[in-house]
């Protein structure tokens, strides 16, 4: 009898484990899938922003995930130890992450002054956002007060007008989570793809 009842025992803790696979495994990941393709279609596939080439459409990067931008034609956002793929031909390195060096770290501290004189050269307030990094090392906005400070170095490298950044400034400025939490930041890779969008179409009127 004892043999029986752990027989017994082995077999419906197998159907308990078999039925907990099937839900957390399979019905519960497929059910989410579906959910979020079929309501959030852009944020389930990773926000994806994707410039037109064409008849052909080239993604450029993802509104989640901060990119380096050196010209001054662009807007510069949060620095960052990781650097992302950036077109077809780029390595991807699928990292996250800080440099982890400690505010005693020479090198750290030589990286932020020499980003701060940069910044001071423009006569733009080196804001802590635009010399420091966060800790993801993805962060993709930038503050308000740092997007400003940088309309007038975009505007005369573009050939523009102040006037013609700040509707889409205001455009791409995310406003607090739930209305409530955290600060209004600018999403500089929206930012940046919408000013180049807007010098292809006032090309022509030219």
């Amino acid at each position: 009898m004892l043999f029986l009842s752990f027989i017994k025992e082995t077999f419906r803790v197998i159907r308990i484990t078999l039925v907990l696979w099937l839900i957390t495994a399979l019905i519960y990941p497929l059910a989410i899938l579906v959910v979020g393709q079929g309501l959030f279609p852009l944020k389930a596939d990773g926000s994806v922003i994707q410039a037109s080439e064409g008849i052909e459409r080239k993604p450029i990067g993802s509104a989640l995930i901060g990119q380096v931008f050196s010209s001054e034609r662009y807007f510069q956002g949060r620095p960052s130890v990781v650097r992302y793929s950036q077109g077809r031909k780029a390595k991807p390195t699928g990292i996250s992450g800080a440099s982890n060096l400690a505010p005693s770290n020479p090198e750290l501290l030589n990286r932020i002054i020499e980003q701060a004189n940069e910044f001071g050269e423009e006569s733009i307030e080196p804001t802590a956002d635009l010399i420091y990094t966060s800790g993801s090392g993805l962060d993709p906005h930038i503050s308000l007060k740092a997007a400003r400070q940088q309309i007038g170095r975009v505007a005369r490298a573009r050939g523009i007008k102040e006037d013609d950044i700040l509707p889409l400034l205001n455009r791409f400025t995310d406003g607090r989570f739930l209305g409530i939490f955290g600060e209004p930041g600018v999403n500089i890779l929206r930012l940046n793809y919408a000013l180049d969008l807007a010098d292809t179409l006032r090309k022509p009127n030219q």
